[in-house]
């Protein structure tokens, strides 16, 4: 991947701190972020964030600002200034309809109306049909003769454009007005290179119960809270349905060899590079979600199926279990069921209290006993979250065959089952039925995990199945 320039945040460039952020010693340090993580202030730089805004005016406020965004503890503060030009590209195969209606919001939106726009036909069966659509709202046009796969469409579209920048948009979305420019504004970040709305659900007339399941648990939905997207954290990638990126950045584009998961894999490579990329939840596109129950089964399924292609490519980043070795021990120990396993486990976790308590202390001060438990007690237990998710979603197969062995393992996994789908379930109540919702994740669950155990199979990798510590990747 190129390499980003080493300019700083421009003069003007405003962040605020994420309202989950928790100020530590009398404003010395801030607890947040993706992974969780403790970030000390000089005490020059205390003063700076008085408040929760940073405008930046110079070196030490770039640096500072930068400092917040790569931790995940702030995030750009509103439209930022110096908007680019930006093309849209939109890959399509045997989907008119849609194209029309994508093309017909571009055009009525004053943030896009006047954009290029260059639409990808890859192999459409009726080439004809296309270009009448495409003529119809006067946007440009690349055809493949063959059907390439979406990640070459999108190359085909990234190579005709001739912006500084450049917006994906996959031909059954239907973006909000005022989407292109709200995202676009991040680009005023030099180190910026992709940025992603959010993905909402295109309305139905008569939802059935897996229109309502994605309403609320969509794949391809990252979340109410803006976030900096690295592996591992809570937005570990965005999806290609909808990216602006900068041109500058993406180089040769997406891996077209890759058919799923090329998304994952640009991120990531771009991660890697030092470029950053944000998802910015306060833009919204709508994308028109499969709601027959056997097409969203098998596309779970094919989902699956590109982790190990990402495992080759990136590694232990694919891990569907991230955790560290003494909350491994203690969930052990504790699982034994028996009393001394329990007692070892508390001592585990005592011994981990005390030795990030050494850690987290200043010269001088006692150590911060208190903020040490509940960080390793708030671990532990996100850490036993992870573990019974994979349970039921990446490893069942495992835990089917346990089942069928072990009455505990048999109770455990239906505690487990549903426990998890009550958690899922209680914060979207009010959109969706318990009975539907479960269903929906059990489903799910399966369908991905079939997935990913056939493209490790296949592709006889084993990485994507592997846990792995909380160190680099």
């Amino acid at each position: 991947m190129p390499v980003p320039p080493s300019h700083r945040l421009p003069d003007g460039f405003t962040v605020r701190l994420d309202p989950r952020a928790q100020r530590r010693d009398g404003g010395a340090a801030l607890l947040g972020g993706s992974p969780l993580r403790m970030l000390r202030l000089a005490p020059a730089a205390r003063p700076l964030l008085a408040g929760d805004r940073l405008v930046v005016t110079d070196a030490r406020t770039a640096t500072l600002a930068g400092r917040l965004l790569d931790a995940g503890l702030a995030h750009p503060d509103g439209p930022q200034a110096g908007a680019v030009a930006v093309t849209v590209v939109v890959p399509v195969k045997d989907r008119t309809a849609g194209l029309a209606r994508l093309l017909g919001a571009l055009r009525a939106d004053p943030g896009t109306a006047g954009c290029p726009v260059v639409v990808v036909d890859d192999g459409s069966a009726d080439p004809t049909a296309v270009a009448a659509v495409v003529a119809e709202f006067g946007a440009g046009l690349v055809r493949h003769e063959e059907a390439r796969g979406p990640a070459a469409a999108r190359n085909a579209g990234l190579r005709a454009v001739r912006t500084p920048a450049v917006a994906f948009l996959d031909s059954d979305c239907v973006p909000s007005t005022g989407w292109l420019p709200r995202l676009a504004g991040h680009l005023a970040d030099p180190r910026l290179a992709l940025v992603a709305p959010r993905i909402a659900g295109v309305p139905v007339d008569r939802p059935g119960w897996v229109s309502r399941y994605e309403e609320v648990a969509s794949a391809l939905d990252m979340g109410p809270h803006p976030a900096a997207v690295t592996p591992r954290s809570a937005v570990s990638y965005v999806p290609s349905a909808a990216l602006v990126g900068r041109c500058s950045a993406l180089g040769a584009g997406f891996d077209e060899s890759m058919q799923v998961a090329e998304d994952v894999d640009l991120v990531w490579r771009l991660v890697g590079a030092g470029w950053r990329v944000r998802y910015e939840p306060a833009a919204e596109v709508a994308h028109e979600h499969r709601g027959e129950p056997g097409e969203w089964l098998g596309r779970r399924a094919f989902y699956g199926t590109g982790a190990a292609l990402l495992a080759a490519r990136h590694g232990s980043a694919v891990a569907p279990i991230v955790i560290s070795p003494w909350s491994a021990a203690a969930w052990a120990l504790a699982l034994t069921g028996r009393p001394a396993g329990l007692a070892a486990a508390v001592g585990v976790l005592g011994v981990a209290t005390a030795r990030l308590a050494r850690r987290l202390g200043r010269p001088g001060q006692p150590p911060p006993a208190g903020l040490s438990a509940g960080l390793v007690l708030r671990g532990t237990a996100a850490s036993g979250r992870t573990l019974a998710r994979a349970g039921t979603r990446h490893h069942w197969p495992l835990t089917v065959g346990a089942c069928l062995v072990s009455r505990r393992a048999r109770r455990l996994t239906a505690a487990v089952a549903v426990l998890d789908a009550l958690l899922g379930w209680w914060p979207q109540r009010r959109a969706i039925g318990l009975l539907a919702f479960t269903a929906g994740r059990r489903l799910e669950d399966l369908g991905y995990g079939a997935g990913l155990w056939s493209g490790a199979l296949r592709a006889r990798d084993v990485r994507a199945l592997l846990p792995a510590g909380p160190g680099k990747i």
